[in-house]
């Protein structure tokens, strides 16, 4: 069943690179815990200690929020297809804004995508495996165009208008840092 280990082995760096989606949590140590789901190829494995996503522009910015409190995070992924597996990495965070240099030299792991927000590396303490048995069985469609589609109208200015408008708190009133 489930297994508790100090870092990603291949067999689960491999189950990783085959995933569409992720899930991330995070919390402050008060105010609402956030779990969103991620998808678009915006995931990649640097070694066995250490991962990196990309963060798209959205309607909020609760991990950013969260990350300048308390740089916990739980990632998971999960097994819709084939064989059942939960895979949880549980560690701390960093995060990256396009002004930091280090977020320029983590982009080029990830295709070129207008609307791009923060990038976050994961530092893992710990990795848990666990069975899935009671996951459904899913069919993969595709990947949803809609954000493409949106970043790219409205543009580099758009988007950061809406940061503006929409990015600089967390919905319990945190500062996100967006702008700092």
């Amino acid at each position: 069943m489930g297994k508790q280990l100090p870092e990603l082995t291949s067999q689960l760096i491999k189950f990783i690179k085959e995933q569409h989606i992720f899930f991330v949590g995070t919390a402050a140590a008060e105010g609402r815990v956030n779990v969103s789901p991620k998808g678009m190829n915006t995931f990649a494995v640097l070694n066995e200690r250490e991962v990196i996503w990309l963060n798209m522009t959205g309607s909020g910015n609760e991990t950013a929020a969260h990350l300048l409190k308390d740089s916990r995070m739980t990632i998971m992924f999960c097994s819709f297809e084939r064989k059942p597996l939960i895979l949880r990495l549980y560690g701390k965070a960093e995060m990256y804004h396009p002004r930091d240099k280090e977020f320029e030299s983590y982009l080029n792991h990830f295709e070129d995508t207008q609307g791009a927000r923060q990038i976050y590396k994961l530092n893992i303490e710990m990795v848990q495996t666990s069975c899935g048995f009671g996951v459904p069985f899913m069919e993969y469609n595709g990947e949803r165009e809609t954000l493409k589609t949106w970043a790219a109208e409205k543009g580099d200015s758009g988007i950061k208008e809406y940061w503006t408008e929409k990015n600089q708190k967390s919905i319990d009133g945190f500062e996100t840092g967006i702008f700092e």
